[in-house]
């Protein structure tokens, strides 16, 4: 049986979809997220795979890791550096609109009984998933400048998300429309011109 707070929940969502239309479509949706972050967070834990899942977690806060990644291929890459350190402010950016987000949803985050989250987190707000918005949009961001690291980049992206059901910090829903809004982010951010698309007074 869940605990009171999860049972309190799902009277809630229960008693809400019974007012719509599509109630009963969002209530099997709903089953089907629960289901699916229960199996993540229950099956395949060990010691390597809980510290994989920890330090990409560790790499994803604040989109710090792509900011450091943009920054080191600044350093690297004096061609690209402008484009570089606009793309790696994308990361840190996109979780402040994800906040923006995630305050006006205010979905809280998962609890299973038994099986308490195995990581830290601000808040507990759970929609959309902070990291999979800013691992998409700074993937996404950099792939732009750097179009040959984009089958990396986007692994590790992808490694990052699927973290955090498997730590129990989000439900797979949460992480789908923060990949959803990180995408958003990743093609809109504004990044300087290219060196070839440059004007050939300003080279």
């Amino acid at each position: 049986m869940p605990p009171p707070l999860e049972r309190g929940r799902r009277l809630r969502r229960w008693a809400e979809a019974q007012r719509t239309p599509l109630g009963p479509l969002a209530l099997t949706i709903g089953r089907f997220d629960q289901a699916a972050l229960v199996t993540l967070r229950t099956h395949g834990h060990g010691g390597i795979g809980e510290r994989l899942a920890r330090a990409l977690g560790a790499f994803g806060e604040f989109g710090a890791g792509w900011a450091a990644a943009g920054i080191a291929g600044a350093c690297l890459d004096e061609r690209r550096r402008p484009r570089f350190l606009a793309a790696a402010a994308a990361a840190p950016a996109a979780v402040g609109i994800n906040f923006a987000v995630k305050s006006a949803v205010g979905r809280e985050r998962p609890v299973i009984v038994g099986h308490p989250p195995l990581g830290p987190a601000p808040n507990k707000l759970s929609f959309p998933s902070a990291h999979a918005t800013s691992a998409t949009a700074g993937a996404v961001a950099l792939g732009r400048v750097a179009p040959g690291a984009r089958p990396f980049l986007y692994a590790l992206a992808g490694l990052v998300c699927l973290g955090r059901p498997y730590l129990g910090m989000h439900y797979p829903s949460d992480v789908l429309a923060g990949v959803a809004l990180g995408l958003a982010i990743g093609r809109l951010w504004p990044l300087p011109p290219a060196a070839s698309e440059q004007p050939e007074e300003a080279r």
